[in-house]
């Protein structure tokens, strides 16, 4: 297991090491410094990809956030039936190769758009973004509402209140944590997705991930391992606090 975590982990502290390096030549060490950094953030394509994979995580993950909580307290507290049989199908974008949902999602737009004005762009990318987000969110509120007492609402219900105050009163203050920790999660997820999205940008959408991806095309240089370097950090980040939240609520 200290093989495989090594294996894994040690290219990725070689790119944060050589976005210190002052020398555009990745295979030598000449010193520290953050110049890249400086760069970086003076970048107008950076910042312009940058608002847009914001802007794409701003849209999916609140309406992922919506229908995934939704789902869950129907399949946590309705037992109906072929119960298992959704389940499978909620949590199957999270089991496809990417490669395989992304050519799926493009045939389904492709063929969407010859009834409707359905260009590639920002529009296909929040209802793909959104598709593989919502297994994300549904997983950990199903695990959050399935740990909750069913008295509670059901003393709730004794003493005169309506099924929507029952959820506004008692379940969703229960369930939040575990929301907000699917969202934090579906953000990253969104955050550096690259497979998915590939198949269905469009002109004026790329995302900060695509454009790491193109800029590979003629090298890594010391800049593109700066801004790798950042993504890493706030995608560790925002995945810790995820699970630091539901710890706290397990």
């Amino acid at each position: 297991m200290t093989l495989v975590l090594v294996f894994l982990y040690l290219p990725i502290l070689v790119i944060v090491l050589y976005s210190f390096n002052p020398s555009k030549n990745s295979g030598i060490m000449t010193g520290l410094t953050l110049d890249w950094y400086r760069k970086l953030f003076h970048n107008a394509e950076i910042a312009r990809t940058l608002k847009n994979s914001l802007k794409l995580a701003a849209i999916s993950v609140p309406t992922a956030a919506v229908i995934g909580t939704l789902g869950a307290m129907a399949l946590a507290r309705r037992h109906m039936k072929l119960q298992g049989f959704m389940e499978g199908l909620t949590t199957l974008p999270i089991l496809i190769p990417e490669i395989v949902l992304g050519i799926a999602l493009l045939i389904a737009f492709t063929f969407i758009g010859r009834f409707i004005n359905l260009q590639p762009g920002m529009t296909t990318m929040a209802l793909s973004h959104t598709t593989f987000c919502i297994p994300y969110i549904f997983i950990i509120v199903k695990g959050r509402i399935a740990g909750i007492d069913p008295a509670l609402e059901e003393a709730a219900r004794d003493l005169g209140a309506s099924p929507r105050r029952v959820f506004v009163d008692i379940i969703f203050p229960l369930i939040f944590p575990a929301v907000l920790a699917g969202m934090l999660l579906a953000f990253a997820m969104s955050l550096d997705d690259v497979v998915i999205s590939f198949f269905v940008t469009g002109p004026g959408a790329q995302t900060l991930p695509l454009k790491i991806y193109s800029s590979l095309k003629v090298g890594v240089t010391p800049e593109i391992n700066a801004l790798s370097t950042v993504m890493l950090c706030v995608v560790f980040l925002f995945v810790a606090i995820s699970q630091q939240m539901r710890a706290k609520k397990t």
